[in-house]
């Protein structure tokens, strides 16, 4: 079976891989995080996906991500999914985290391949089982070998799809062949993990994103799959072309994309504050430069598509999105 452009995904089609907003002094802004998750919703986003690369988890604690779920779950409500991330090196620490994120009522787990270890294929495949055993939640893998040093190789996601909790995969392995291969074979839910990824993975049968982008351009990043769900292709491809220089800006430019995000949603007046040590913030030339690459592609976007415009709009009321 193929969930291919199914109607509905696990988790929805349109993922923010949401910051984790902290205050000034570093500490964990649960406020702030729950006025970003309903602006996040409020422009578009079908669901959330907390504590991941974006999110900043190698250095926020265990209470800390449970807190997390627990506060945007509270302001989100029920009919948006929230993917709690608890990958770590540390199978038996997973495991913990697992079922912390369950216990704080998470949707569904994301889950890494184990960093530095690189453990070989087998080992991998029962990392994934283990921890899919350990909660009643469903599981999206998440490839990321540029990040971690171990690909999650297309045959071990074939058999892990056999396990009825992994239903789904953040797919940030740069191997299109290889991903369509998974997706002929299984009802895997494929999510693009890279902007650039989002329109051509949709195309071929994927599940949606999860983007960090979404951060500053949900709106706009959903447009592109509404408009090719509606039979606009090729307008579908102007919208992801439109939005490239800042995806390319934001994540390619050499600073993380936790560092871009947060610099732009504090210039937009968006709830974000610092990042934790090692990141460093943005400093001001680089905000202004994402600012000017913010409005240059607001513009082109209203220029090309009048009355539709991508602009955040500000709005973190909470209370507008809470059951």
């Amino acid at each position: 079976m193929s969930l291919a452009n199914s109607p509905h995904p696990p988790f929805g089609r349109a993922l923010c891989a949401m910051v984790t907003p902290f205050a000034d002094d570093g500490a964990l802004d649960l406020d702030g995080a729950q006025r970003l998750a309903a602006h996040l919703v409020a422009e578009g986003c079908e669901g959330l996906v907390l504590s991941g690369t974006t999110g900043e988890s190698p250095t926020t604690s265990d209470e800390e991500k449970a807190a997390l779920v627990r506060a945007v779950k509270d302001a989100v409500g029920e009919g948006v999914p929230v993917v709690a991330g608890i990958g770590t090196a540390d199978t038996r620490h997973t495991v913990e985290l697992a079922a912390g994120a369950e216990k704080a009522g998470a949707d569904g787990l994301l889950v890494v391949s184990p960093y530095y270890s690189r453990p070989p294929q087998d080992a991998l495949e029962a990392h994934f089982g283990e921890i899919a055993d350990a909660s009643g939640l469903p599981v999206m893998l998440y490839d990321i070998p540029g990040r971690t040093g171990t690909r999650i190789e297309p045959d071990t996601l074939i058999r892990l799809a056999s396990h009825p909790r992994i239903v789904a995969v953040k797919d940030c392995a740069y191997d299109m062949l290889g991903t369509q291969k998974v997706l002929g074979a299984t009802g895997l839910a494929y999510y693009a993990g890279c902007e650039e990824f989002a329109l051509p993975l949709y195309a071929v049968g994927g599940a949606g994103f999860v983007s960090t982008v979404a951060n500053v351009a949900p709106r706009a990043l959903r447009a592109v799959l509404d408009t090719f769900d509606a039979g606009a292709t090729r307008e579908a491809a102007r919208r992801q072309q439109l939005a490239a220089p800042l995806v390319e800006l934001m994540m390619s430019s050499g600073l993380p994309g936790t560092v871009t995000a947060k610099a732009l949603l504090g210039a937009l007046g968006l709830p974000a504050g610092p990042v934790r040590a090692p990141l460093r913030p943005a400093g001001h030339e680089v905000t202004d430069g994402l600012l000017t690459a913010y409005e240059s592609f607001v513009n082109a976007w209203c220029g090309a598509f009048p009355g539709d415009s991508p602009r955040a709009s500000g709005r973190t009321d909470a209370s507008s999105v809470s059951a």
